[in-house]
């Protein structure tokens, strides 16, 4: 006799968390899509879209110690940003895929997910360590103002270069 369960085999039951958590990620990412056409000026991709010029720059500046503090996302910020976003959206796509019969026990695209999985883990904590780091540098709580959407105006020492090379 199946080992199964009125709510169905134990194997259903303990993928039940990951495709309920992998439906919130998908939700939360179709909001954030959204806010980023119609949210307010800094959370618009059209505030911080980095093109290369946008990300050169701010490298050079990064490396000579001279980036500005930027009220919304910074050229590498937005990069961080995007290939999360990204990277989500692909572990939503492969995971949906995976429940599919065309696809179902394909190795290629479990080891795809877990690939991705895997990245996300990394650049979530490449993001977390370079938000405490401009943090201190910069002399603001980036993960406050990623929660709140608030950070002090820009003064005086800031403005000259704020939108310098962006």
């Amino acid at each position: 006799m199946a080992d199964t369960h009125p709510i169905g085999t134990a194997a259903e039951q303990s993928a039940a968390p990951v495709r309920v958590t992998g439906y919130v990620v998908v939700g939360a990412l179709a909001i954030r899509l959204v806010w980023g056409i119609v949210g307010t000026r800094h959370a618009r991709f059209s505030d911080f879209f980095p093109t290369p010029r946008r990300v050169v720059n701010h490298v050079r500046q990064l490396l000579a110690g001279t980036d500005p503090r930027t009220l919304g996302h910074s050229p590498l910020g937005a990069v961080m940003m995007l290939s999360l976003m990204a990277l989500l959206a692909g572990l939503g796509v492969t995971g949906w895929m995976m429940g599919l019969d065309a696809f179902w026990g394909e190795k290629w695209l479990e080891t795809l997910h877990d690939v991705m999985a895997n990245a996300v883990l990394g650049l979530a904590i490449l993001h977390i360590a370079a938000a405490m780091i401009e943090s201190v540098r910069h002399r603001e709580n980036l993960p406050l103002a990623m929660i709140t959407g608030w950070k002090r105006p820009l003064d005086g020492s800031d403005a000259h270069i704020a939108d310098r090379g962006q």
